[in-house]
């Protein structure tokens, strides 16, 4: 039988051309990448506004505060940095390199391949973007089909700002998420459930692939008997609703005395 051909073979067997020409390496590239970055953030505010409110109905103040300016920070703090972080590091010698230049020359791992979470569709997707563009690889950008109108967002604008023989979004679903983990890339991040998290980790071993997973669980908040309760309980409550509820560090339980912050009321 006619072996069936991975519909994003083709995608990352282009990326992985790109990196391994050397395209990425350079930090001019690396910079002007970066800045591209920037102006999207920039002249898409209001189309990022808007997108996150279909998704999420998520104020402009809260995806300002929430989604932009944290990767408006990364960003910069990538730009001001990133000559630092690209020089060779020198290590001690040892009494087997005694007659040796010994450092540490740190070098992109190569086609990356970025998986984002509905909840903060801009901030989750772009932040590792950014540690990605830095450190030189070529990526694969899959946001989450949950957001979906911020998913179509990125698909068809970050392609106007980004080179696009170095990145690529992709918009999937489980199914087709199934099909481009069968590839081998060369780093994994994701940010999402447990149980997901688990099917990636599967995915990533058959390869040897390293990844990062950042996943969500429960948040314990432990309420001392002698705190001002009125304080933990406007801080409780405001982390609790930030984005609906819809972040990882949000309050999931605590211990019992927390029943006493209804005196604070």
């Amino acid at each position: 039988p006619e072996k069936c051909v991975n519909p994003y073979a083709g995608l990352v067997d282009c990326l992985r051309a790109t990196w391994m020409s050397g395209k990425t390496r350079p930090k001019e590239f690396r910079v002007t990448q970066l800045e591209a970055l920037c102006h999207f953030l920039e002249e898409r505010q209001a189309d990022i506004q808007h997108a996150l409110c279909e998704d999420l109905h998520k104020p402009c103040f809260e995806t300002e505060f929430t989604e932009i300016l944290l990767v408006r920070n990364e960003l910069a703090n990538a730009l001001n940095n990133l000559s630092c972080w690209m020089k060779d590091e020198k290590v001690n010698k040892n009494l087997m390199t005694q007659l040796d230049c010994a450092f540490i020359q740190k070098d992109p791992y190569g086609v990356v391949l970025i998986i984002g979470a509905f909840n903060f569709p801009i901030q989750l997707t772009l932040l590792p973007l950014v540690g990605a563009i830095a450190a030189g690889n070529c990526v694969i950008l899959k946001p989450s089909e949950v957001s979906s109108c911020t998913e179509r967002l990125l698909a068809e604008a970050l392609p106007c700002y980004l080179d696009s023989q170095t990145f690529a979004v992709v918009t999937a679903g489980p199914e087709e998420t199934g099909k481009l983990l069968e590839n081998k890339f060369d780093y994994i991040f994701y940010t999402g459930s447990v149980r997901v998290g688990k099917i990636i980790m599967t995915a990533a071993a058959k390869h040897v692939t390293p990844l990062t997973l950042e996943l969500g669980g429960k948040s314990p908040c432990y309420v001392d008997k002698c705190c001002n309760f009125q304080n933990a309980a406007n801080r409780i409550v405001w982390g609790k609703f930030l984005n609906a509820g819809q972040t990882f560090d949000a309050y999931q339980m605590c211990w019992t005395i927390i029943g006493h912050i209804g005196l604070a009321f």
